[in-house]
């Protein structure tokens, strides 16, 4: 049986939320003559990142995905300080399911009057290597629905030459967030969502 009547309010948020964390924990590949406060500039190519999120309920999992707009991130190699913003189109939320999905963008997220969430990173913790894999932690503060969120992120990393790719997955307590439970009678949904995160883009030094 399927219900496609509730509300995904904390996928939304979640997958939202991440995915600026991944974008900006890539864009920190030391260089070795990056002078303390020299930067890294990550470029955000909207047309190869995409945000997937799943939650499951007693009924069946749900999957779905949002786009991201656009960023553009700067990161001091030596000092691990990052800024700039990273944006996610909030009206893009599709769970393939219309039903579910209006109800997500008019009674939840209230995309007419929230269209976009954003991420400003602070601090990347941990070296991304000039070639290869790496793993580092990203914080920073997220905007969604109005709200503000500190958030902290592991991500995993490749770079190679002026190019980044990777994979980031992470867990959002909607619930804890202040986002309504979209369970009822029938349907039980958990209270955590899982997001997955497949993105690449280009890394160039500032001016």
């Amino acid at each position: 049986m399927r219900v496609s009547g509730w509300r995904p309010a904390g996928i939304a948020l979640g997958a939202i939320a991440v995915a600026a964390v991944f974008l900006s924990a890539i864009a920190a590949p030391p260089r070795p003559n990056a002078a303390p406060g020299a930067g890294i500039v990550l470029v955000v190519d909207p047309a190869q990142s995409k945000v997937h999120y799943t939650v499951d309920s007693t009924l069946h999992t749900v999957h779905g995905t949002f786009n991201v707009k656009n960023g553009t991130l700067t990161f001091d190699p030596v000092s691990g300080k990052a800024n700039g913003e990273v944006v996610v189109y909030a009206t893009s939320g599709d769970s393939g399911n219309s039903s579910r999905d209006e109800k997500m963008h008019k009674e939840i997220l209230e995309t007419k009057t929230y269209p976009e969430a954003t991420f400003r990173p602070t601090q990347v913790e941990g070296a991304v290597g000039l070639s290869g894999a790496s793993d580092v932690k990203v914080r920073g503060i997220i905007n969604v629905h109005g709200q503000d969120h500190e958030i902290v992120s592991v991500v995993h990393a490749e770079v190679a030459a002026d190019r980044w790719k990777g994979n980031a997955k992470f867990d959002v307590p909607y619930i804890q967030w202040g986002i309504k439970d979209p369970s009822n009678w029938l349907l039980k949904v958990k209270p955590v969502v899982n997001v997955e995160l497949d993105m690449a883009g280009t890394v160039k030094a500032s001016n």
